[in-house]
């Protein structure tokens, strides 16, 4: 973000100024980053006595580096700056203390003081994220913050801010303080003190707001025969795919949809959020440690290409799938679908279109952002060619890529669709082409890429690696030949095996213990996981194939095949979906460039959700109104 467009920015790194406290400000144009001196994802991490303090150089990391050096605490990881106005404590480093924050809310009766932290609302110039500056000086018509990720320039000669927002006080003694753009609002401030006068009071939720609830529609609504629109390649295939125009495939469920409450909403948004930079952390995490690499079953011979992926900025992840658990009980995940997802389509796009045909005008659509966030991802994806879709010759996968294409046309993105590997071979340059010639350099695909690496486990258990020697090699490309391509880009990366392995389910329990979205996860059997009943999972598994749960018995509860059963298992603690109407039910999140974008919910009578389950269209409801109905 830039605050004056006059001057050109400051280039990334440069010290902008020095913060009371003798802290330095430094710019985060990131354009303008040397690659020499940050080659890889792991060299943007801030520390500060070997503690991460957040990212080069952004509003968060300042705000943790300022008070780390001033007062010796921290504030938790955060995922959207706005979500440090929720927060109750910091931590004292030297002792591990927790020591009170209070949160006072713009227009408060307590004005905001120095080594407080300011925080905006998410919208305008701070949008999805928020954003958080410290105040270092308050005066009676204004006060003076310091901030990074605003404005990239150097400040003026025996200047110590960044900023100076105007305050005033109203005739009730409220303290307001505006920003200096048109478009954002400001939150509140949050200080560090015992004293909790004025401010919000932060509760814990009504746990009934997390009781999804099943509805059907009124006997006066009634839903058309055709609904969808066939003109569309994406829908035709859809109709194709299910036998007509419907959302769900079982009759019963024609007419059903769930219910998500307004603050069960908020959560699931904040999870899906905060998990995703959770995933990231502890990604970087296991690259850092061979050992840790060791538990993902990944051939060595791939772990160099796996390490460049993850350096190279510029090979980032589209788009992910959070697996939740929403309940009286609250928010838990169960795995982050960071490779090769499904249900867009559903939650982007069709559960809409259910609605809408059938007149339903409770809530609101839980997908209704997906397509338009899809499409800005892709705008911004930095695809300077032709983008080739592979996907197998499946309908599931085919209007599941008709729909992604839908999204990257708008984008302004030329795409190619091949469905297995037809017409794939070997050019003059040994390189792998499509049937029209055209060098396959940019690749969006709807296999996993466990697939791939079945083909080079099996080469490395022969005592070979063609894979990985170059193209031209004799016979038709194999799938593994273009995904594994130096050359060639691929959505979602290759680090993604990291990401969406059940290995790194341990890790993140390693990582934050307790953490109130996540289930205890293990290598290995525990007396505390035996006691509250257990989930086996393949680490590589997908679709729901091969898990068993067993109770605090050690009863088998519910098992599914699959082809994984070679794979190495994780032991996670059972946390059952809840049952609604004899149907168990999942919420599926969906993380776009890294931030919520849509939501929808799985049914099946199964303790497991499959392929096969079910689709019912979610809306959400006002909370007054989700407690009345």
């Amino acid at each position: 973000m830039s605050a004056d467009n006059s001057r050109p920015p400051a280039r990334f790194g440069t010290q902008l100024g020095v913060a009371p406290g003798n802290v330095p400000v430094f710019s985060s144009d990131y354009d303008s980053a040397d690659k020499e001196t940050l080659p890889n994802r792991h060299a943007y991490r801030s520390y500060v006595d070997g503690v991460f303090m957040g990212y080069k150089w952004q509003c968060v990391e300042l705000a943790r580096r300022w008070l780390y050096l001033n007062y010796g605490y921290i504030f938790d990881d955060i995922a959207m700056a706005y979500d440090i106005f929720r927060l109750r404590s910091v931590r004292r480093l030297h002792d591990n203390a927790e020591l009170p924050l209070r949160s006072f809310r713009n227009g408060a009766h307590r004005p905001p003081e120095r080594g407080c932290l300011l925080i905006w609302n998410e919208g305008g110039e701070f949008d999805v994220t928020g954003h958080v500056a410290i105040v270092t000086e308050v005066r009676v018509d204004c006060l003076r913050c310091v901030e990074q990720n605003v404005g990239h320039h150097v400040w003026d000669e025996d200047q110590d801010y960044s900023r100076e927002l105007p305050m005033r006080r109203d005739d009730e003694g409220g303290y307001w303080v505006s920003c200096t753009f048109p478009t954002t609002s400001i939150l509140g401030w949050v200080i560090q003190t015992e004293d909790a006068e004025h401010a919000e009071t932060i509760l814990d939720p009504d746990p009934q707001l997390f009781a999804l609830k099943a509805r059907s529609l009124t006997d006066t609504l009634t839903i058309p025969t055709h609904w969808l629109d066939e003109k569309r390649a994406s829908e035709a295939a859809y109709v194709h795919m299910m036998g007509g125009h419907r959302l769900s495939s079982r009759e019963k469920d024609q007419r059903r949809y769930l219910c998500l409450s307004e603050t069960a909403f908020r959560e699931i948004k904040r999870a899906t959020n905060e998990l995703h930079a959770l995933f990231m952390h502890a990604t970087d995490y296991v690259l850092q440690d061979d050992a840790l690499l060791e538990r993902f079953n990944i051939p060595r011979i791939l772990w160099p290409r796996i390490h460049r992926s993850w350096d190279n900025r510029r090979n980032h992840m589209i788009t992910g799938r959070f697996d939740f658990t929403v309940s009286e009980r609250g928010v838990k995940l169960y795995e982050y679908n960071a490779d090769s997802a499904s249900c867009y389509m559903e939650a982007g796009c069709i559960q809409q279109k259910w609605a809408q045909a059938a007149g339903l005008t409770m809530g609101r659509d839980a997908g209704a952002r997906l397509s338009a966030a899809l499409t800005h991802a892709w705008a911004a994806s930095h695809v300077d060619g032709t983008l080739h879709i592979m996907q197998d010759n499946d309908p599931e996968e085919t209007y599941h890529a008709l729909y992604m294409k839908d999204a990257m046309d708008a984008a302004g993105v030329r795409v190619k669709i091949i469905k297995g590997l037809t017409g794939l071979h070997w050019d003059e340059a040994g390189r792998v082409a499509d049937e029209d010639g055209e060098p396959i350099r940019w690749v969006w695909k709807t296999w996993a890429w466990e697939t791939a690496l079945d083909q080079l486990r099996a080469e490395c258990e022969e005592g070979s690696a063609r894979t990985l020697k170059g193209g031209g090699r004799p016979g038709a490309p194999r799938l593994v030949d273009v995904l594994l391509d130096p050359e060639v880009m691929v959505f979602e990366p290759l680090w993604t095996l990291i990401t969406s392995n059940k290995a790194m389910l341990p890790i993140l329990w390693l990582l934050f213990p307790k953490h109130p979205y996540l289930l205890d996860s293990r290598y290995q059997l525990t007396d505390e996981l035996r006691a509250s009943g257990y989930v086996t999972k393949p680490i590589a598994g997908r679709a729901g194939a091969n898990i068993s749960l067993f109770d605090q018995d050690n009863a088998l509860m519910k098992e599914t095949h699959g082809r994984f059963e070679q794979q190495n298992q994780i032991y996670q603690a059972l946390f059952r979906l809840p049952d609604i109407d004899g149907d168990n039910v999942q919420v599926c999140t969906f993380s776009v460039d890294g931030s919520y974008a849509g939501a929808c919910a799985r049914v099946d009578s199964s303790l497991v959700i499959t392929t096969q389950s079910d689709l019912l269209a979610l809306r959400i409801v006002g909370d007054d109104d989700f407690l009345c109905d």
